[in-house]
């Protein structure tokens, strides 16, 4: 873990309140990985007092990528910081997705749901170096909800849409596009990141299907590297349900490994 006081916004796009950053910060990038995030501190004064977390979207050399949606006080005050100013950020923290050359030549799908999207990006990168063919289904409330299209298009992504509206691609939830199109697909692993009842639904089906799966868990965290316990989960270890912190053994987890929310005891 580096800590990094003075990491340079060298970056910033939005799509109303999808916000894209662009960070010079030269020691996490060298070390990050997909699945991976940062831990970043808001501001100087009290309020938000604790660090918010958010996956790395992407690195190239120096920089790292943040994608994030307005939806609190914290992600509001970030919004409004500018180029040219600096985040003080910890990081890169977690375990990520498995990627490698065991991937070469297979067919891989990775779920994105909303700001689900964000750390998937890095992942298909990575997962398109060691030669797989990367299918991404992303799914939003509307076509707004999709602002990330064209960077996966560009990159020569091939991108699987829906809309729970209708206004864009398939009408319904991503999960059950998933569903539709996954016999045509036949992947070798299925890689999730979202709201936890689409992520529950992508286990399912994968479990049926007898198909790998890996999620990475969104949870409210207090530092980012395991010293507060404010994050922890049901998490099935040998056996037995044990409660883990998400942040040092997560977020991201195998199907087999999760416990869902209406499972916990």
């Amino acid at each position: 873990m580096i800590k990094d006081p003075q990491a340079l916004i060298v970056g910033k796009k939005n799509w109303e309140d999808y916000y894209l950053f662009s960070l010079e910060s030269s020691g996490i990038a060298s070390q990050a990985l997909p699945g991976q995030f940062i831990m970043v501190r808001i501001s100087a004064q009290p309020q938000p007092l604790l660090r918010r977390p958010f996956s790395i979207h992407s690195k190239e050399k120096k920089n790292i990528e943040i994608f994030f949606q307005i939806t609190g006080l914290g992600t509001s005050l970030l919004s409004q910081k500018r180029i040219g100013e600096s985040l003080d950020i910890l990081g890169p923290l977690g375990k990520g997705f498995v990627t490698g050359e065991s991937f070469q030549d297979k067919v891989i799908v990775a779920v994105g749901g909303g700001r689900g999207i964000a750390p998937l990006y890095f992942l298909s990168q990575e997962l398109c170096s060691s030669g797989a063919s990367v299918k991404i289904f992303y799914g939003g409330k509307s076509h707004k909800d999709l602002p990330l299209k064209e960077k996966f298009e560009k990159d020569g992504i091939e991108l699987f849409c829906s809309t729970d509206d209708g206004s864009f691609g398939y009408k319904g939830f991503v999960s059950d596009f998933f569903k539709a199109e996954l016999e045509k697909l036949n992947p070798s692993c299925v890689f999730a990141c979202g709201p936890e009842e689409m992520m529950k639904k992508i286990a399912q089906i994968t479990q049926e299907k007898n198909i790998p799966a890996e999620f990475s868990l969104e949870s409210v965290m207090g530092c980012g590297f395991g010293a507060c316990w404010g994050c922890v989960k049901k998490i099935k270890k040998n056996f037995k349900e044990e409660w883990t912190k998400i942040c040092e053994e997560g977020p991201v987890f195998s199907r087999e490994e999760i416990i869902w929310t209406e499972e916990e005891k």
